[in-house]
């Protein structure tokens, strides 16, 4: 691997472990348990699966690929995407996303958990990084990942990826429903001021994501 692209998978490999690492400082300061995929009535199970696979993978696959080689022999992203210029872009989103996601991650708090349960959410927060993005943590995570792709381009990296992307969009999704049903309001009150994703709304009778 190349100094740009060492570079981008070691900040993966930061990321990865601070966030397991905030999570369990956030779970202590809660005083709670944080991790909620196995709980509630949602099956979550599904997204769940993907992020393990996303996230162990995003650390253990760019190392066993550099140490062995790649198994997809003419590997058409790895070629196609191969370029300084590109490694420079990857980095750059590599290293926003993992700020933006351990950034928003501790400015939850206890609110801070991992999946969605009935009756084991927080207080809603809709500062800092929330008051424009109701999953800046998710928003980031994707800026990494997307980097990461386009520094160490290959059709596993792409699988990954995409795993990781697929299970964003089914948890943000089994979350809203939750955090509706559990916070009612104040939620809704707050899905129409922010976006899922990016930015705010101008007109309160907007309710689409």
């Amino acid at each position: 691997m190349s100094g740009m692209e060492i570079a981008s998978y070691l900040m993966t490999v930061v990321y990865v472990i601070s966030f397991l690492a905030m999570s369990a400082i956030l779970a202590k300061e809660a005083g709670r348990p944080i991790w909620l995929f196995d709980k509630g009535r949602e099956k979550q199970a599904l997204p769940a699966t993907l992020f393990r696979l996303a996230f162990v993978g995003a650390v253990l696959c760019p190392l066993v690929l550099a140490l062995v080689g790649n198994p997809v022999k003419a590997d058409p992203l790895a070629s196609a995407l191969d370029g300084p210029w590109l490694d420079v872009l990857g980095h750059l989103l590599v290293v926003v996303g993992a700020c933006v996601a351990i950034l928003s991650q501790r400015h939850m708090g206890g609110s801070w958990r991992i999946g969605a349960a009935e009756g084991e959410l927080g207080p809603i927060v809709d500062s800092g990084p929330f008051a424009i993005s109701r999953n800046p943590v998710f928003v980031g995570q994707a800026l990494l990942f997307v980097g990461l792709f386009i520094v160490l381009p290959s059709l596993i990296q792409a699988a990954l990826t995409l795993a990781l992307l697929i299970a964003i969009v089914l948890q943000v999704r089994i979350e809203e429903r939750v955090l509706s049903q559990t916070l009612g309001r104040p939620y809704r009150d707050y899905r129409r001021r922010v976006r899922r994703w990016l930015g705010t709304r101008r007109s309160a009778e907007n309710t689409t994501p």
